[in-house]
């Protein structure tokens, strides 16, 4: 079998694994690099030489670069002047989708997107707002700003890499920027002036309260004497019950303890406060024997009011003993309410890098590894009724967590979540906020005066922020994306194997003889619209490693200049509006906004054609064929 069809073959394979999405994509792509190695596809002695790829180093740097603006305030001091908008629509779209489209230019999109989310679901909480009318307009934003400069989007950094591979010279940091600028004030002004409407407003989505419920399903149940809890601590209380039903707090004494930090046996009399619907209250009755935590001494004094109304009697001075249950009603009364209000709830996102997607409650050891409970989880829009034990998570899925304030953000940060409108803002310190733009600006400076390479200086910036302590060294390990960068280092050598054996000049051939009677122009729409089709459904660097050679092949085929067919390339495998997998910014959006997988489309293919309308034109004026 020739070798351009084993190709083919690894590479339909690889495709259809992507659109199925039951294993991580990251995964599906080592796997195809190693089947073309054993196939001969790829040399063996240079499987691996993807890792040390200047792209794939430059998206590692530009991830740690754009922690360093997090971690130091940057963004956090333009996300404070985004919250005093006030409450008009037309406003708070403007001023998140701007930002966003800016920021997308000089880090990271998702980065971007990830920092800006918060603040939008804090503006549509405090305005009453539904956030279904703001996030997708944001997520999308991210993806046109990355469209504006070389480090925006991974996309962008594989074309300038393959041109330099092909030709001994990369695109500039903005050799991007004339068509991607001019594309992305065209989609703002779209989603700004018409986008917006087209997308399903989901109504009382915003608040804790309407996602999850949580105040319906609030209880407190009381050890007896005779229950099969007594003497069990919490965790060998979910073993007999075989079930993972989270216990938000204990009282005991009138003190209230943490579900999560409570350590000791349950005894007689403790009240546990948990978050249970209909069949977990069943099931708490009926194998641990706990029953709602009503005193005996509330229902005496309730009958002997009743008794003396329903008698004409005067009122009659209460007892000593009586007015002593009534003031200890009233204390419980009071101490309850302050400490549901006290509870330490966190709603967080899973993101599609997350160690949580595809793993279960106990796979994932949350309560000992990370001392967090899971409360509820909301997929689509709406709580997930079945059993915690049971879910795997998947990414996008907002999640209802308890724990320690000061553990919080760490296990978050770890487990791959990304906190919602519970983020405060922290402006970070002003030195280490001028140092950041000091490091990154002296990177932009280097690359544009031809001093380092973009790989080279921007890597140059992300040591010098690790090394001043804009970042601690942890915090730069967990900004690199891993699964990203190990798709970037495992499909490149599949995608030049497409271009050895000669599989790139076959397709070009064939997309030569099926428009060879057409002018350039069409081939480049037809480039242009299988690129972007292709990226909706897989991730969209990917889509890059893909199709470059393929477009130099078609530029070949032409005898015309191979820029502008690279151009639609990088714009169109950047442009994925029609699904919530085609990029991690849409994915991120899809649990906090409550949309559904088909809500991708009404808002993002008229954008795709105003993409088009645009790009092919601009793309020609910059990059003549």
């Amino acid at each position: 079998m020739a070798d351009h069809t084993l190709v083919f073959i690894v590479l339909g394979l690889t495709l259809a694994a992507f659109v199925w999405g039951r294993f991580r994509y990251d995964l599906v792509a080592l796997t195809a690099l190693l089947g073309s190695v054993m196939l001969g596809l790829v040399p063996g002695d240079q499987a691996f030489l993807g890792f040390g790829h200047p792209a794939v180093i430059t998206v590692a740097a530009v991830l740690v670069v754009s922690r360093g603006f997090e971690r130091s305030g940057v963004v956090d001091v333009i996300a404070e002047q985004v919250l005093k908008v006030g409450d008009r629509l037309f406003l708070q779209l403007v001023a998140l989708s701007v930002t966003v489209v800016v920021l997308s230019g000089f880090m990271n999109n998702v980065g971007a997107l990830a920092l800006l989310l918060p603040v939008a679901m804090r503006l549509a909480r405090e305005h009453d707002t539904s956030p279904s009318l703001l996030l997708m307009p944001l997520a999308f934003g991210s993806l046109l700003g990355g469209l504006t400069t070389l480090i925006g989007t991974p996309p962008n950094i594989i074309i300038a890499s393959y041109r330099r591979s092909v030709s001994g010279e990369a695109f500039g940091l903005f050799s991007f920027s004339p068509v991607g600028v001019a594309v992305a004030l065209a989609g703002l002004a779209f989603i700004l002036l018409i986008g917006w409407r087209l997308v399903p407003q989901r109504a009382g989505k915003a608040s804790t309260e309407a996602m999850f419920d949580t105040a319906n399903y609030l209880v407190e149940l009381k050890v007896g004497e005779d229950s099969k809890a007594n003497g069990l601590t919490l965790r060998e209380l979910q073993q007999e019950l075989e079930e993972t039903i989270p216990v938000l707090a204990v009282v005991r004494d009138d003190k209230r303890r943490a579900g999560h930090a409570f350590f000791g046996v349950l005894r007689e009399g403790d009240i546990i406060m948990l978050e249970a619907g209909p069949e977990e209250m069943k099931l708490l009755e009926d194998k641990a024997g706990l029953s709602l935590g009503a005193e005996p001494e509330e229902d005496e004094v309730s009958a002997d009011e009743t008794a003396s109304r329903e008698s004409g009697a005067e009122p009659v001075q209460e007892n000593p003993g009586k007015q002593h249950r009534k003031e200890k009603k009233e204390k419980k009364e009071k101490k309850k309410e302050v400490d549901t209000e006290g509870l330490e709830l966190v709603e967080a996102v899973v993101r599609t890098d997350s160690m949580m997607v595809n793993r279960t409650v106990s796979q994932l050891r949350l309560h000992n590894q990370f001392g967090l409970h899971l409360v509820a989880v909301a997929r689509d829009g709406g709580r997930l009724k079945q059993r915690l034990r049971d879910i795997r998570f998947r990414a996008g899925d907002v999640l209802l967590l308890q724990g320690g304030e000061s553990e919080l953000s760490e296990s978050l940060a770890t487990l791959g979540c990304l906190p919602l409108a519970s983020r405060n803002l922290a402006l970070g310190q002003p030195r280490m906020l001028l140092v950041s733009l000091g490091i990154f600006a002296a990177a932009i400076l280097a690359i544009l005066l031809g001093v380092l390479p973009a790989a080279v200086a921007l890597s140059s910036a992300a040591l010098i922020s690790l090394l001043v302590g804009v970042l601690p060294l942890r915090d730069g390990y967990q900004a690199i994306d891993g699964p990203v960068i190990v798709l970037l280092a495992a499909m490149i050598p599949v995608g030049q194997a497409l271009e050895t054996t000669g599989g790139a000049a076959l397709i070009a051939e064939a997309m030569l003889v099926w428009g060879g009677e057409w002018p350039a122009v069409v081939t480049l729409v037809g480039l242009f619209v299988i690129t972007m089709m292709l990226s909706d459904v897989i991730n969209n660097a990917a889509a890059a490693v893909l199709m470059a050679p393929i477009a130099v092949s078609l530029a070949n085929g032409f005898d015309a200049s191979m820029d502008p067919f690279l151009m639609v390339v990088a714009v169109s495998a950047s442009c994925a509006f029609l699904t919530p997998i085609g990029h991690q910014s849409n994915t991120l959006v899809m649990g906090p906004g409550g949309y559904r997988f088909g809500d991708y489309w009404r808002m993002g293919l008229p954008l795709e054609l105003v993409v088009l309308v645009v790009a092919i034109p601009m793309i020609l004026m910059v990059w003549p064929l």
